[in-house]
């Protein structure tokens, strides 16, 4: 009779899964997303101010232009030439008094350099920088409006912005040209006429470095507030992930049982029914052996061989029953118990035989009552199991410690002896049907066992390293069946 494994149908991944992968890819494409425009953003904020900036000046460079513009004709133009007959501003008295109607004009006002360009020959004809005085124009466009009337202002720097992306760097001067056109009025039609240029030169390196800043600051702001959520969401989906995983885990693992207990399932019908079908014939075989050593007639040689033939089918009636039991469900037969008595009655029936091996045995049981509702047949036999394997793992004049804790649920008891431990790769195997290192077990034992903590609900572990021992721990509930 052969068992075939089950097959298990490929699970898809968990639904939640894929939509946090998607999560975690929203979040991370969400932040580069941000990140670029924060950009623009930032631009546009910082431009915006930057024009601000320029209208302030530029409004104020022309009202100031315009009282220039009166001032210089009614104080000076109108003056020289009733006196002199011509503007000759070469001429050290008109270039005086031009001088100090300009002055006088922009007092109190920023601006650092006034230029009067004289269209007719294209040059600085005045400025309250003697070095510019006679320097030929730079025909720029605000220059060019100017010529034909119109206002006109720019923004020039010593610094130029980041890969050109309208990003500015901190330092360097940032100064404002004003382009105003000196008007006159002609005495003899009275039309009004563009009779030069003045350029107003003002320092806005402070102001304009602050508006550098803010830009920094809002691209900094922007850039640390959308981190935050990333980090916040990148949290969240991280959570999420572990909790998928701890999910995808104990559904393999329940597959794994699933798979286990399907085996188990087949494999107890096929041992029940084998063992079912040796143990008459066994029993058969065992009686007649006992009878034919118990003739009178026998001589020794026939006495042994029966002997051996009872012996062996003893062995074998024990590993049969073992079968039957672990093909059988173990249900409890719950009823009050007395978990003190089970124990001791296990170590007084293994008794003698520590006694021969000089076994000593510790355990914290005296004057102690551990009742709770439980089959008392069945632990006996668990127990028993336990501690006739640690009694088999300790050599001659070794110790077994049994340690029973009260908590408020659960008794915990701690089998612990000294013997020489299993190895990591037999730990992985000791609880599965017909695993063994023993020459005469049948791999039953600790299967058995499990199968009757578990159906108290309770459970057991194992804990052993080679050479330094196991400890069984051993969990029972208290109130089992009690409501």
């Amino acid at each position: 009779m052969s068992v075939s494994r089950p097959m298990m149908p490929n699970h898809p991944p968990p639904r939640g899964e894929g939509k946090f992968r998607l999560v975690k890819f929203f979040a991370w494409a969400s932040f580069i997303v941000i990140v670029i425009l924060t950009f623009p953003f930032s631009m546009v904020i910082s431009q915006q101010a930057k024009e601000t900036l320029l209208m302030s000046y530029e409004n104020s460079a022309v009202l100031v232009g315009k009282n220039l513009n009166h001032q210089v004709f009614q104080n000076f133009v109108i003056p020289a030439i009733n006196r002199y007959g011509m503007i000759k501003l070469s001429d050290e008295q008109q270039y005086e008094l031009m001088d100090r109607v300009v002055r006088n004009t922009i007092h109190g006002f920023n601006v650092d350099v006034v230029n009067v360009y004289d269209i007719a020959k294209g040059v600085v004809a005045y400025s309250t920088d003697p070095k510019l005085f006679g320097v030929k124009a730079l025909e720029s466009e605000g220059y060019k409006k100017a010529m034909v009337g119109e206002s006109a202002s720019s923004i020039t720097s010593s610094r130029y912005d980041l890969w050109g992306l309208g990003i500015d760097l901190l330092g360097g001067e940032r100064k404002i040209r004003s382009y105003i056109p000196f008007r006159g009025i002609d005495p003899y039609t009275w039309h009004g006429y563009v009779g030069g240029v003045f350029e107003l030169i003002q320092d806005i390196s402070e102001e304009y470095q602050d508006i550098v800043k803010l830009q920094y600051l809002i691209f900094s702001l922007s850039i640390l507030i959308m981190g935050l959520i990333f980090l916040a969401l990148l949290l969240v989906v991280h959570k999420a992930e572990k909790m998928i995983e701890e999910r995808s885990k104990a559904q393999r693992d329940l597959e794994a049982q699933l798979n286990q207990a399907e085996r188990l399932a087949a494999l107890g019908e096929m041992v029940a029914a084998v063992s079912h079908e040796i143990k008459t014939p066994l029993g058969i075989i065992r009686s007649t052996a006992e009878f034919l050593g118990g003739m009178p007639n026998t001589d020794d040689a026939q006495k042994r061989l029966s002997s051996v033939i009872t012996e062996e089918s003893t062995r074998l009636n024990r590993i049969v029953t073992e079968f039957l039991d672990f093909a059988r469900p173990q249900v409890p037969n719950l009823e009050a118990c007395d978990l003190k008595e089970v124990l001791e009655k296990n170590l007084i029936f293994l008794g003698p035989e520590l006694e021969k091996r000089d076994v000593i045995v510790h355990h914290n049981l005296d004057g102690r009552s551990l009742t709770f509702m439980a089959d008392y047949g069945l632990l006996y036999r668990a127990f028993l199991n336990i501690l006739i394997n640690a009694y088999q793992a300790v050599q001659e004049g070794g110790r077994i410690d049994v340690t029973v804790q009260e908590a408020s649920e659960n008794y915990y008891v701690e089998i612990e002896d000294s013997g020489s431990g299993i190895n990591l790769e037999n730990m992985n195997r000791i609880f599965n049907p017909f695993f063994t290192t023993k020459e005469k077990g049948s791999g039953l034992g600790l299967a058995i066992v499990k199968k009757i903590i578990e159906g108290h609900g309770g459970s057991i572990r194992i804990e052993s390293a080679e050479g330094k021992g196991t400890k069984v721990k051993i969990s029972l509930p208290r109130h089992l069946g009690l409501q």
